[in-house]
Protein backbone atom coordinates (compact mmCIF):
# COMPACT_ATOMS: atom_id res chain seq x y z
CA UNK A 1 0.00 0.00 0.00
CA UNK A 2 1.42 3.38 -0.98
CA UNK A 3 2.31 5.73 1.85
CA UNK A 4 0.05 8.74 2.25
CA UNK A 5 1.45 12.10 1.22
CA UNK A 6 2.53 14.45 4.02
CA UNK A 7 0.06 17.08 5.15
CA UNK A 8 0.48 20.74 4.18
CA UNK A 9 0.01 23.84 6.29
CA UNK A 10 0.21 27.49 5.19
CA UNK A 11 1.86 29.74 7.76
CA UNK A 12 3.68 33.06 7.20
CA UNK A 13 2.66 32.88 3.54
CA UNK A 14 4.59 29.61 3.07
CA UNK A 15 3.08 26.22 2.21
CA UNK A 16 4.90 24.05 4.77
CA UNK A 17 4.99 20.27 4.75
CA UNK A 18 4.16 18.69 8.10
CA UNK A 19 4.68 15.22 9.52
CA UNK A 20 1.84 13.41 11.26
CA UNK A 21 2.27 12.64 14.95
CA UNK A 22 2.53 8.88 14.40
CA UNK A 23 5.23 9.43 11.77
CA UNK A 24 7.27 11.54 14.17
CA UNK A 25 6.97 8.89 16.89
CA UNK A 26 7.93 6.01 14.61
CA UNK A 27 10.93 7.87 13.20
CA UNK A 28 12.04 8.70 16.76
CA UNK A 29 12.15 4.93 17.32
CA UNK A 30 15.55 5.20 15.66
CA UNK A 31 16.63 5.45 19.32
CA UNK A 32 15.94 1.70 19.54
CA UNK A 33 18.58 1.27 16.83
CA UNK A 34 21.14 3.79 17.96
CA UNK A 35 20.88 3.31 21.70
CA UNK A 36 20.75 -0.50 21.63
CA UNK A 37 23.98 -0.51 19.62
CA UNK A 38 25.41 2.25 21.84
CA UNK A 39 24.66 0.19 24.96
CA UNK A 40 26.20 -2.91 23.40
CA UNK A 41 29.37 -1.21 22.19
CA UNK A 42 29.93 -0.01 25.75
CA UNK A 43 31.04 -3.57 26.48
CA UNK A 44 33.67 -3.54 23.69
CA UNK A 45 36.53 -3.62 26.19
CA UNK A 46 35.06 -6.73 27.83
CA UNK A 47 34.58 -8.33 24.42
CA UNK A 48 38.21 -7.62 23.52
CA UNK A 49 39.48 -9.02 26.80
CA UNK A 50 37.17 -12.02 27.23
CA UNK A 51 36.69 -12.97 23.60
CA UNK A 52 40.04 -12.06 22.02
CA UNK A 53 42.57 -11.89 24.87
CA UNK A 54 43.53 -8.27 24.20
CA UNK A 55 45.05 -6.16 27.01
CA UNK A 56 43.36 -2.97 28.19
CA UNK A 57 46.17 -0.75 26.85
CA UNK A 58 45.91 -2.25 23.36
CA UNK A 59 42.12 -1.92 23.43
CA UNK A 60 42.53 1.81 24.09
CA UNK A 61 44.78 2.18 21.04
CA UNK A 62 42.34 0.24 18.81
CA UNK A 63 39.36 2.28 19.96
CA UNK A 64 41.22 5.57 19.44
CA UNK A 65 42.21 4.53 15.91
CA UNK A 66 38.67 3.51 15.03
CA UNK A 67 37.42 6.84 16.40
CA UNK A 68 39.50 8.58 13.75
CA UNK A 69 38.03 6.23 11.12
CA UNK A 70 34.56 7.06 12.42
CA UNK A 71 35.19 10.79 11.94
CA UNK A 72 36.61 10.42 8.43
CA UNK A 73 33.75 8.25 7.16
CA UNK A 74 31.07 10.83 8.08
CA UNK A 75 31.58 13.29 5.18
CA UNK A 76 32.41 10.40 2.83
CA UNK A 77 28.91 9.03 3.41
CA UNK A 78 27.55 12.13 1.67
CA UNK A 79 28.86 10.72 -1.62
CA UNK A 80 27.15 7.37 -0.98
CA UNK A 81 23.97 9.15 0.14
CA UNK A 82 23.98 11.20 -3.06
CA UNK A 83 24.39 8.20 -5.38
CA UNK A 84 21.83 5.83 -3.83
CA UNK A 85 18.57 6.17 -5.77
CA UNK A 86 16.41 3.07 -6.12
CA UNK A 87 12.76 2.35 -6.79
CA UNK A 88 12.52 1.51 -3.08
CA UNK A 89 13.83 4.94 -2.14
CA UNK A 90 17.07 6.20 -0.64
CA UNK A 91 16.55 6.55 3.11
CA UNK A 92 15.20 3.08 3.85
CA UNK A 93 17.83 1.35 1.69
CA UNK A 94 20.66 3.18 3.47
CA UNK A 95 19.12 2.65 6.91
CA UNK A 96 18.61 -1.09 6.43
CA UNK A 97 21.97 -1.62 4.72
CA UNK A 98 23.86 0.22 7.45
CA UNK A 99 22.11 -1.71 10.20
CA UNK A 100 22.77 -5.07 8.51
CA UNK A 101 26.48 -4.23 8.21
CA UNK A 102 26.85 -3.20 11.86
CA UNK A 103 24.63 -6.05 13.09
CA UNK A 104 26.70 -8.72 11.29
CA UNK A 105 29.95 -7.17 12.55
CA UNK A 106 28.69 -7.03 16.16
CA UNK A 107 27.22 -10.53 16.06
CA UNK A 108 30.56 -11.89 14.87
CA UNK A 109 32.50 -9.76 17.36
CA UNK A 110 30.46 -10.55 20.47
CA UNK A 111 29.14 -14.02 19.70
CA UNK A 112 30.07 -16.14 16.69
CA UNK A 113 33.84 -15.51 16.54
CA UNK A 114 34.32 -14.54 20.19
CA UNK A 115 36.39 -16.81 22.49
CA UNK A 116 37.90 -18.60 19.50
CA UNK A 117 41.45 -17.34 20.09
CA UNK A 118 41.45 -15.10 17.01
CA UNK A 119 43.20 -12.14 18.65
CA UNK A 120 43.78 -8.50 17.71
CA UNK A 121 43.46 -8.57 13.86
CA UNK A 122 39.95 -10.05 13.83
CA UNK A 123 38.66 -7.82 16.63
CA UNK A 124 40.08 -4.68 14.99
CA UNK A 125 38.68 -5.65 11.58
CA UNK A 126 35.21 -6.35 12.94
CA UNK A 127 35.22 -3.08 14.86
CA UNK A 128 36.10 -1.18 11.68
CA UNK A 129 33.25 -2.90 9.80
CA UNK A 130 30.89 -1.96 12.64
CA UNK A 131 32.02 1.69 12.35
CA UNK A 132 31.15 1.74 8.64
CA UNK A 133 27.66 0.31 9.23
CA UNK A 134 27.05 2.60 12.19
CA UNK A 135 28.08 5.65 10.15
CA UNK A 136 25.66 4.80 7.32
CA UNK A 137 22.74 4.27 9.71
CA UNK A 138 23.46 7.21 12.00
CA UNK A 139 24.18 9.80 9.34
CA UNK A 140 21.10 8.81 7.33
CA UNK A 141 18.93 9.17 10.43
CA UNK A 142 20.32 12.66 11.10
CA UNK A 143 18.78 13.90 7.85
CA UNK A 144 15.22 12.82 8.75
CA UNK A 145 14.25 16.00 10.64
CA UNK A 146 14.97 18.32 7.72
CA UNK A 147 13.24 16.01 5.24
CA UNK A 148 10.05 15.35 7.21
CA UNK A 149 9.03 18.94 7.89
CA UNK A 150 10.08 22.50 7.16
CA UNK A 151 7.43 23.94 9.47
CA UNK A 152 9.32 26.00 12.10
CA UNK A 153 6.71 25.14 14.73
CA UNK A 154 6.98 21.39 14.18
CA UNK A 155 10.71 20.88 13.72
CA UNK A 156 11.58 21.29 17.42
CA UNK A 157 8.73 18.93 18.39
CA UNK A 158 10.32 16.10 16.39
CA UNK A 159 13.46 16.70 18.43
CA UNK A 160 11.48 16.21 21.66
CA UNK A 161 10.43 12.69 20.65
CA UNK A 162 14.06 11.89 19.83
CA UNK A 163 15.16 13.27 23.20
CA UNK A 164 12.58 11.27 25.11
CA UNK A 165 13.47 7.96 23.46
CA UNK A 166 17.21 8.66 23.70
CA UNK A 167 16.75 8.97 27.46
CA UNK A 168 14.31 6.13 28.07
CA UNK A 169 15.85 3.41 25.87
CA UNK A 170 19.42 3.38 27.29
CA UNK A 171 18.22 3.60 30.90
CA UNK A 172 15.79 0.72 30.34
CA UNK A 173 18.46 -1.29 28.55
CA UNK A 174 21.00 -0.76 31.33
CA UNK A 175 18.48 -2.06 33.87
CA UNK A 176 17.62 -5.11 31.74
CA UNK A 177 21.27 -5.96 31.07
CA UNK A 178 22.34 -5.44 34.69
CA UNK A 179 19.42 -7.12 36.45
CA UNK A 180 18.35 -9.81 33.96
CA UNK A 181 21.20 -10.86 31.69
CA UNK A 182 24.11 -10.36 34.12
CA UNK A 183 22.61 -12.62 36.83
CA UNK A 184 21.85 -15.22 34.14
CA UNK A 185 25.57 -15.22 33.31
CA UNK A 186 26.59 -15.75 36.93
CA UNK A 187 27.14 -12.09 37.76
CA UNK A 188 30.26 -11.60 35.60
CA UNK A 189 30.87 -10.12 32.16
CA UNK A 190 31.73 -13.46 30.57
CA UNK A 191 31.07 -14.92 27.12
CA UNK A 192 27.54 -16.00 28.08
CA UNK A 193 26.65 -12.43 29.03
CA UNK A 194 28.24 -10.93 25.91
CA UNK A 195 26.44 -13.32 23.54
CA UNK A 196 23.06 -12.84 25.23
CA UNK A 197 23.40 -9.06 25.41
CA UNK A 198 24.40 -8.92 21.75
CA UNK A 199 21.43 -10.93 20.51
CA UNK A 200 18.96 -8.97 22.62
CA UNK A 201 20.31 -5.53 21.63
CA UNK A 202 20.40 -6.40 17.93
CA UNK A 203 16.86 -7.78 18.08
CA UNK A 204 15.69 -4.51 19.64
CA UNK A 205 17.57 -2.58 16.95
CA UNK A 206 15.90 -4.64 14.20
CA UNK A 207 12.47 -3.77 15.63
CA UNK A 208 13.50 -0.11 15.62
CA UNK A 209 14.58 -0.30 11.96
CA UNK A 210 11.18 -1.66 10.92
CA UNK A 211 9.33 1.08 12.82
CA UNK A 212 11.54 3.85 11.41
CA UNK A 213 11.12 2.58 7.84
CA UNK A 214 7.34 2.70 8.25
CA UNK A 215 7.49 6.23 9.66
CA UNK A 216 9.79 7.66 6.98
CA UNK A 217 8.26 5.88 3.97
CA UNK A 218 6.07 8.83 2.87
CA UNK A 219 9.17 11.04 2.57
CA UNK A 220 11.48 8.55 0.87
CA UNK A 221 10.74 9.97 -2.56
CA UNK A 222 12.67 12.15 -5.04
CA UNK A 223 10.46 15.20 -4.54
CA UNK A 224 11.61 15.43 -0.91
CA UNK A 225 15.25 14.48 -1.53
CA UNK A 226 16.27 16.57 -4.56
CA UNK A 227 17.29 20.18 -4.93
CA UNK A 228 15.31 23.01 -6.51
CA UNK A 229 16.08 21.64 -9.97
CA UNK A 230 14.47 18.48 -11.30
CA UNK A 231 17.87 17.49 -12.65
CA UNK A 232 19.95 16.11 -9.78
CA UNK A 233 23.63 16.91 -10.22
CA UNK A 234 26.16 14.53 -8.66
CA UNK A 235 28.04 15.66 -5.56
CA UNK A 236 31.44 17.22 -6.30
CA UNK A 237 34.45 18.09 -4.17
CA UNK A 238 33.75 21.79 -4.72
CA UNK A 239 30.37 21.32 -2.98
CA UNK A 240 32.20 20.34 0.20
CA UNK A 241 34.61 23.27 -0.09
CA UNK A 242 31.78 25.70 -0.81
CA UNK A 243 29.78 24.38 2.12
CA UNK A 244 32.50 25.16 4.64
CA UNK A 245 33.56 28.39 2.93
CA UNK A 246 30.23 30.05 2.18
CA UNK A 247 27.59 28.60 4.52
CA UNK A 248 27.85 31.08 7.42
CA UNK A 249 25.10 29.48 9.56
CA UNK A 250 26.95 26.13 9.39
CA UNK A 251 30.19 27.83 10.45
CA UNK A 252 28.39 29.38 13.42
CA UNK A 253 26.72 26.09 14.31
CA UNK A 254 30.05 24.23 14.25
CA UNK A 255 31.66 26.83 16.54
CA UNK A 256 28.65 26.74 18.86
CA UNK A 257 27.86 23.04 19.09
CA UNK A 258 31.46 21.76 18.97
CA UNK A 259 32.54 23.98 21.88
CA UNK A 260 29.54 22.83 23.93
CA UNK A 261 30.21 19.20 23.03
CA UNK A 262 33.86 19.41 24.12
CA UNK A 263 32.87 20.80 27.52
CA UNK A 264 30.17 18.15 27.91
CA UNK A 265 32.53 15.30 26.97
CA UNK A 266 35.23 16.46 29.40
CA UNK A 267 32.78 16.80 32.30
CA UNK A 268 31.31 13.35 31.61
CA UNK A 269 34.68 11.55 31.79
CA UNK A 270 34.56 9.00 34.61
CA UNK A 271 37.66 10.47 36.30
CA UNK A 272 35.95 13.88 36.49
CA UNK A 273 32.63 12.56 37.81
CA UNK A 274 34.63 10.62 40.41
CA UNK A 275 36.30 13.86 41.50
CA UNK A 276 32.96 15.66 41.82
CA UNK A 277 30.83 12.98 43.45
CA UNK A 278 33.38 10.58 44.97
CA UNK A 279 35.88 13.10 46.33
CA UNK A 280 34.28 16.55 46.76
CA UNK A 281 30.71 15.45 47.61
CA UNK A 282 31.69 12.06 49.04
CA UNK A 283 28.87 9.98 47.57
CA UNK A 284 29.68 8.45 44.19
CA UNK A 285 26.30 6.68 44.00
CA UNK A 286 24.56 10.07 43.93
CA UNK A 287 25.72 10.53 40.33
CA UNK A 288 23.85 7.41 39.17
CA UNK A 289 20.71 8.36 41.10
CA UNK A 290 20.65 11.89 39.67
CA UNK A 291 21.19 10.64 36.12
CA UNK A 292 18.13 8.39 36.37
CA UNK A 293 15.87 10.86 38.17
CA UNK A 294 16.87 13.80 35.96
CA UNK A 295 15.34 12.06 32.95
CA UNK A 296 11.82 13.35 33.67
CA UNK A 297 12.56 17.07 34.25
CA UNK A 298 14.92 17.01 31.26
CA UNK A 299 12.12 15.79 28.99
CA UNK A 300 9.85 18.52 30.37
CA UNK A 301 12.53 21.13 29.63
CA UNK A 302 12.92 19.68 26.13
CA UNK A 303 9.19 20.20 25.53
CA UNK A 304 9.37 23.79 26.82
CA UNK A 305 12.45 24.44 24.70
CA UNK A 306 10.72 23.04 21.61
CA UNK A 307 7.69 25.26 22.14
CA UNK A 308 9.91 28.30 22.52
CA UNK A 309 11.93 27.47 19.40
CA UNK A 310 8.72 26.87 17.44
CA UNK A 311 7.42 30.29 18.42
CA UNK A 312 10.59 32.39 18.27
CA UNK A 313 12.94 30.39 16.00
CA UNK A 314 15.74 27.92 16.70
CA UNK A 315 18.51 30.55 16.76
CA UNK A 316 16.77 32.64 19.41
CA UNK A 317 15.97 29.47 21.37
CA UNK A 318 19.66 28.58 21.44
CA UNK A 319 20.55 32.09 22.67
CA UNK A 320 17.91 32.16 25.43
CA UNK A 321 18.55 28.68 26.81
CA UNK A 322 22.33 29.06 26.57
CA UNK A 323 22.11 32.18 28.74
CA UNK A 324 19.96 30.23 31.20
CA UNK A 325 22.51 27.38 31.31
CA UNK A 326 25.33 29.85 31.91
CA UNK A 327 23.48 31.53 34.80
CA UNK A 328 22.60 28.21 36.47
CA UNK A 329 26.19 26.94 36.11
CA UNK A 330 27.60 30.07 37.76
CA UNK A 331 25.00 29.79 40.53
CA UNK A 332 26.07 26.17 41.10
CA UNK A 333 29.73 27.16 41.45
CA UNK A 334 28.80 29.86 43.97
CA UNK A 335 26.70 27.28 45.82
CA UNK A 336 29.70 24.93 46.08
CA UNK A 337 31.91 27.77 47.33
CA UNK A 338 29.64 28.95 50.16
CA UNK A 339 28.65 25.50 51.51
CA UNK A 340 30.48 22.42 52.74
CA UNK A 341 30.06 20.13 49.70
CA UNK A 342 30.10 17.01 51.87
CA UNK A 343 26.74 18.16 53.29
CA UNK A 344 25.19 17.30 49.93
CA UNK A 345 25.78 13.64 50.74
CA UNK A 346 23.97 14.07 54.09
CA UNK A 347 20.62 14.05 52.26
CA UNK A 348 19.24 17.18 53.90
CA UNK A 349 18.18 20.66 52.81
CA UNK A 350 21.54 21.25 51.10
CA UNK A 351 20.92 18.13 49.03
CA UNK A 352 17.53 19.40 47.89
CA UNK A 353 19.02 22.70 46.71
CA UNK A 354 21.78 20.89 44.83
CA UNK A 355 19.30 18.50 43.20
CA UNK A 356 17.17 21.45 42.03
CA UNK A 357 20.25 23.20 40.61
CA UNK A 358 21.27 19.95 38.90
CA UNK A 359 17.80 19.53 37.38
CA UNK A 360 17.79 23.15 36.18
CA UNK A 361 21.25 22.82 34.60
CA UNK A 362 20.46 19.51 32.87
CA UNK A 363 17.10 20.88 31.77
CA UNK A 364 18.44 24.06 30.20
CA UNK A 365 21.13 22.02 28.45
CA UNK A 366 18.40 19.75 27.06
CA UNK A 367 16.49 22.78 25.78
CA UNK A 368 19.64 23.92 23.97
CA UNK A 369 20.03 20.43 22.47
CA UNK A 370 16.44 20.49 21.23
CA UNK A 371 16.94 23.92 19.61
CA UNK A 372 20.25 22.74 18.09
CA UNK A 373 18.49 19.81 16.40
CA UNK A 374 15.95 22.04 14.66
CA UNK A 375 18.64 24.63 13.85
CA UNK A 376 20.63 21.98 11.96
CA UNK A 377 17.54 21.37 9.80
CA UNK A 378 17.38 25.14 9.18
CA UNK A 379 21.04 25.10 8.10
CA UNK A 380 20.25 22.32 5.59
CA UNK A 381 17.43 24.37 4.07
CA UNK A 382 19.65 27.46 4.01
CA UNK A 383 22.16 25.49 1.93
CA UNK A 384 19.37 24.41 -0.44
CA UNK A 385 18.41 28.07 -0.89
CA UNK A 386 22.03 29.19 -1.28
CA UNK A 387 23.32 26.57 -3.70
CA UNK A 388 20.16 25.02 -5.14
CA UNK A 389 21.39 21.61 -4.02
CA UNK A 390 19.85 19.48 -1.29
CA UNK A 391 22.84 18.22 0.73
CA UNK A 392 21.55 17.01 4.12
CA UNK A 393 24.11 14.22 4.53
CA UNK A 394 26.98 16.52 3.56
CA UNK A 395 25.89 19.18 6.06
CA UNK A 396 25.44 16.74 8.96
CA UNK A 397 28.55 14.78 7.96
CA UNK A 398 30.72 17.89 7.90
CA UNK A 399 29.59 18.87 11.37
CA UNK A 400 29.95 15.31 12.64
CA UNK A 401 33.55 15.19 11.41
CA UNK A 402 34.44 18.23 13.50
CA UNK A 403 32.36 16.99 16.41
CA UNK A 404 34.15 13.64 16.63
CA UNK A 405 37.61 15.16 16.26
CA UNK A 406 36.78 17.55 19.12
CA UNK A 407 35.31 14.74 21.22
CA UNK A 408 38.48 12.68 20.82
CA UNK A 409 40.41 15.46 22.59
CA UNK A 410 38.18 15.37 25.68
CA UNK A 411 39.89 12.41 27.34
CA UNK A 412 43.31 14.06 26.83
CA UNK A 413 42.07 17.27 28.49
CA UNK A 414 40.59 15.33 31.40
CA UNK A 415 43.64 13.15 32.06
CA UNK A 416 46.02 16.09 31.57
CA UNK A 417 44.03 18.22 34.01
CA UNK A 418 44.01 15.61 36.78
CA UNK A 419 47.74 15.07 36.25
CA UNK A 420 48.27 18.76 37.10
CA UNK A 421 46.71 18.19 40.54
CA UNK A 422 48.78 15.12 41.38
CA UNK A 423 47.12 12.17 39.64
CA UNK A 424 50.10 11.29 37.46
CA UNK A 425 50.40 7.53 37.96
CA UNK A 426 46.98 6.94 39.55
CA UNK A 427 43.38 7.92 38.92
CA UNK A 428 40.90 9.53 41.34
CA UNK A 429 39.18 7.09 43.69
CA UNK A 430 36.13 7.65 45.94
CA UNK A 431 37.31 8.74 49.37
CA UNK A 432 40.46 10.55 48.20
CA UNK A 433 41.19 13.77 50.15
CA UNK A 434 39.47 16.90 48.80
CA UNK A 435 42.24 19.49 48.50
CA UNK A 436 41.82 23.08 47.24
CA UNK A 437 43.56 22.05 44.01
CA UNK A 438 41.09 19.18 43.53
CA UNK A 439 38.12 21.46 44.29
CA UNK A 440 39.05 24.26 41.89
CA UNK A 441 40.12 21.95 39.08
CA UNK A 442 36.81 20.08 39.37
CA UNK A 443 34.85 23.34 39.34
CA UNK A 444 36.81 24.47 36.29
CA UNK A 445 36.19 21.26 34.35
CA UNK A 446 32.57 20.61 35.39
CA UNK A 447 31.30 24.18 35.20
CA UNK A 448 34.03 26.58 33.99
CA UNK A 449 34.69 24.80 30.68
CA UNK A 450 30.95 24.64 29.86
CA UNK A 451 30.67 28.37 30.62
CA UNK A 452 33.44 29.06 28.08
CA UNK A 453 31.60 26.86 25.58
CA UNK A 454 28.36 28.76 26.13
CA UNK A 455 30.16 32.08 25.66
CA UNK A 456 31.40 30.75 22.31
CA UNK A 457 27.80 29.79 21.49
CA UNK A 458 26.47 33.26 22.32
CA UNK A 459 29.12 34.90 20.14
CA UNK A 460 28.58 32.46 17.24
CA UNK A 461 24.79 32.82 17.28
CA UNK A 462 25.09 36.62 17.43
CA UNK A 463 27.11 36.44 14.22
CA UNK A 464 24.47 34.24 12.56
CA UNK A 465 21.56 35.90 10.76
CA UNK A 466 19.39 32.79 10.43
CA UNK A 467 16.50 34.09 12.54
CA UNK A 468 12.89 32.94 12.39
CA UNK A 469 12.07 35.80 10.01
CA UNK A 470 14.97 34.94 7.73
CA UNK A 471 13.94 31.26 7.66
CA UNK A 472 10.49 32.30 6.42
CA UNK A 473 12.18 34.12 3.54
CA UNK A 474 14.42 31.09 2.90
CA UNK A 475 11.39 28.81 2.59
CA UNK A 476 9.64 31.29 0.27
CA UNK A 477 12.68 31.45 -2.01
CA UNK A 478 12.98 27.65 -2.08
CA UNK A 479 9.29 27.31 -3.02
CA UNK A 480 9.64 29.95 -5.76
CA UNK A 481 12.73 28.25 -7.20
CA UNK A 482 11.03 24.84 -7.26
CA UNK A 483 7.98 26.34 -8.99
CA UNK A 484 10.21 28.05 -11.57
CA UNK A 485 12.09 24.77 -12.19
CA UNK A 486 8.82 22.90 -12.80
CA UNK A 487 7.66 25.57 -15.28
CA UNK A 488 10.99 25.51 -17.09
CA UNK A 489 10.89 21.73 -17.41
CA UNK A 490 7.33 21.93 -18.74
CA UNK A 491 8.43 24.42 -21.40
CA UNK A 492 11.45 22.32 -22.39
CA UNK A 493 9.48 19.08 -22.48
CA UNK A 494 5.93 19.93 -23.60
CA UNK A 495 3.48 17.03 -23.70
Amino acid sequence: MAAKKPTQSEIDGVQYRRAKMWQSILVACNAFVGMSVYSLIGYASYSASVGYGISTAIVGVILMGTRILDAVTDPLLAVVYDKVNTRFGKLRILLISGFLIEAVALLLMYDVLSSKGLGIPVFALLYCVYIIGYTITNMTAQTFGAIMTNDPKQRPVIGVWNTAFNYIVPITLSIVLAYVFLPMAGGTYNQIFLSSACRFCLLLGAVGIVLVCIGISAYDKPEYLNGVSKKQEPLKVRDMVSLLKDNRPLQCYIASAASDKLAQQVASQSVITTLLFGVIIGNVQLSTILSAVAMFPSIIFAIIGARYAGKHGSRKGILVWTRASLIVALATVIFFIIIDPTQIAAMGGITVIYVLLNFALNGTKMSVTTCNTSFMADVIDYELDRSGKYLPALVTGTYSLVDKIVSSVSSVIATGAIALIGYVNTVPQPGDPSTPAVFWMTMALCFGLPVLGWICTLIAMRLCSLSKEEMVEVQKRIADKKTAAVRQEAQENPQ
